[in-house]
Formats: structure tokens, sequence, C-alpha cells
């Protein structure tokens, strides 16, 4: 749930300066790019710097996109440096205000179960559930990670499954079983004075993390770029020659998922999908000092988006809505023929 930051053979306090540089430049990307940067600076170990920024997205004058999930991080950040009153408030302000968001969730109940607090982070996993799960439906992509961490605080705490830990096993892609995954004598073993325990336990881990660690150390993904039908229609209106490169919103959508499936088919790794907006493309090529009207420019907005933080993974994980803005489930919209 925190942003990604790779945690190995990265100079982290020189990453978090040149986030915060690049927020200066690209200010409608300033919260989630502060984000990755105090993420740097809690890796490097500089967690009152990481404070600092999380404090100075909650007192900008431009709204937040996610103020609760700033005020998790920063709860999160306080707590591992001994600021563990502060850090309660701030949780408890989080979970009377009740986001519609995962994240937050995920993170102070993380909080409270890094430092012991099992009862209270199940009683927090289990407040998000029942929130932002539907009755009777599957449960949106996002929400998957409440119902891992419930499933994993529960088997630490001996609790016997309900309904929403058989859900969250059949949730679960990984070939290791979230009993196993969450077996408490694994944890207990990484403690162990026996090296030859000790050893074969790090190695399961390695194992089962592999692919986790390789999508994080993956720089930005390969991106196509994509136009909400309103932002295409004003493009196209203003740059006539570009209409050459768009005939319609509907081949314009399907020639995005075609590229994306002809792309993972080759093998391409790390694919996503980058949303456009005229005024932003606007200030792109002034900056490169080329018209907007130049397609060349195009594939060169995009890659800069995705630099910026800006794409999302393509496929969309199961249950997850479409990346083309429909509301639907991309199984049942564009991931309908996959």
């Amino acid at each position: 749930m925190r942003p990604d930051t790779p945690a190995e053979n990265l100079d982290h306090p020189a990453e978090a300066a040149r986030l915060e540089r690049t927020a200066g430049l690209y200010p409608e990307d300033a919260e989630a790019l502060l984000l990755q940067a105090a993420a740097h600076l809690e890796l490097s170990g500089d967690r009152p710097a990481a404070t600092a920024l999380y404090d100075r997205l909650l007192s900008s004058d431009a709204e937040l996109d996610a103020p609760h999930l700033v005020r998790a991080l920063k709860a999160s950040n306080l707590w591992e440096y001994g600021h563990e009153a502060e850090a309660r408030a701030i949780i408890d302000g989080i979970r009377a205000a009740a986001p519609r968001d995962p994240a937050p969730w995920v993170i102070v109940a993380e909080a409270l179960e890094s430092h012991d607090e099992l009862e209270a982070a199940q009683k927090t996993f289990t407040e998000g559930a029942e929130l932002l799960i539907p009755e009777g439906a599957e449960p949106p992509y996002a929400t998957h990670a409440l119902l891992f961490g419930r499933h994993r605080v529960r088997r630490m705490l001996g609790i016997g499954h309900d309904e929403w830990d058989m859900l969250a096993d059949t949730l679960h892609s990984s070939p290791v079983s979230l009993d196993e995954l969450h077996d408490p004598k694994r944890v207990w073993s990484l403690g162990s004075d026996n090296p030859a325990e000790l050893e074969a336990e790090i190695s399961r881990l390695r194992a089962e993390l592999g692919t986790y660690r390789e999508a994080l150390s993956r720089p930005f993904p390969v991106a196509v770029l994509h136009w909400p039908a309103d932002e295409l229609s004003e493009l196209v209106s203003a740059y006539p020659s570009l209409a050459a490169e768009y005939p319609s919103h509907e081949e314009h959508l399907a020639t995005i998922e075609a590229s994306l499936r002809e792309l993972s088919a080759s093998g391409t790794p790390n694919l996503g999908i980058v949303t456009g907006t005229v005024p932003s493309y606007e200030a792109f090529a002034a900056s490169e000092g080329t018209s907007p009207a130049d397609s060349d420019l195009l594939p060169q907005y995009a890659t800069t988006l995705a630099a910026r933080g800006r794409a999302v993974a393509w496929p969309p994980q199961r249950g997850a809505s479409c990346w083309c803005g429909s509301g639907h489930a991309y199984a049942e919209c564009h991931g309908l023929t996959a």
C-alpha cells in the first residue's frame, strides 16, 4: 500500500531529493511524488524528514487526493521513531473518519500489528472490510489486502476461520496457502538459534517474495497513452492534424487494448496505461519547444507521464474496474475477450 520504492542498490536520500525537485516542476503530481520521496526517506532512516514531508502535504493549500492515506503514513512513521501517543491519536482519527479507501485502513492496521497490538489490528482490518466490501459481491481488488491482513492477524491470534478468512483463501493466488504463509511457527522460526532452520526459512521466504521483489525493482512501465472521451474531443478539435491518430474514441480504446495484448504476447513486461489531459499535453509540448499538433510528441508525453508515476498497471487485477473509465469490471469490458 505504500509507494513502490526498491530497497536495493539505490541512494534513497538522493532519490528523495530528485522526487522533491520533480514535484516542484509538476505541482499536479506533487502529492504522489512527495509520498514517494517520504517513503525513500523512511528507507534511508531519516524518519523526521519523512514526517516533515507528510506535514508539508497536510498543511498545503491544495486539496489532497488522499488525505487519510497521508495521515496513515505519517502515523506509521511516527510510531517507528518513538512518537507513539501522536501516532495512536492519528490512527483513532482515521478509524473514526471511516475513509472509503482501503489503503489507510491497511496501513494503520499493519502499524498496530507491527507493534504487537494484534487485537486492535484485527478489529481495524475487520472495520475496513465491513465498510468497503459489498455483501454478496466479489471484493474489489484494492480490498484484498484487508482480507489478507485480517487472515494473518487472526492466524497469529489462533482464531478459527470464518467466512471472510475462507474468502481470502480463494482470492490468494500464490502456490503457498495463506494458512502456511501466515503460520506463526514460520514467524517464530526466524528468531531460531538453529542456523539450519533459519537458513531454510529465509530461502523459503525468498522464493515466495521473488516475483514481488522483481516487480518493485523494475523501472516505470512501458506505457500506452489513453485519452478520456471529453479530452480526446478537445484535443482533436484544437489540433485537427491528430485526427489521423484518433479516428474515434471507440477505436482509440480498442487500439489501446490490442496494443497492450500484442506487447504482452511478445514478452514485454511491466505494461501500463497513462491518462492524458489537454492542458498537461500542451504544457509538455511547450516544455519541449514543440507544437502539440506534432504526433511524434505523443509517445514522449506518455513516457514522461509514466516516469512521473502516473501509470496504472495493465491488465487490471481480478475484480478491478476497467482502465477505460466505464465503471464496469475489466473482465466485463475491454477484458471480455482476453
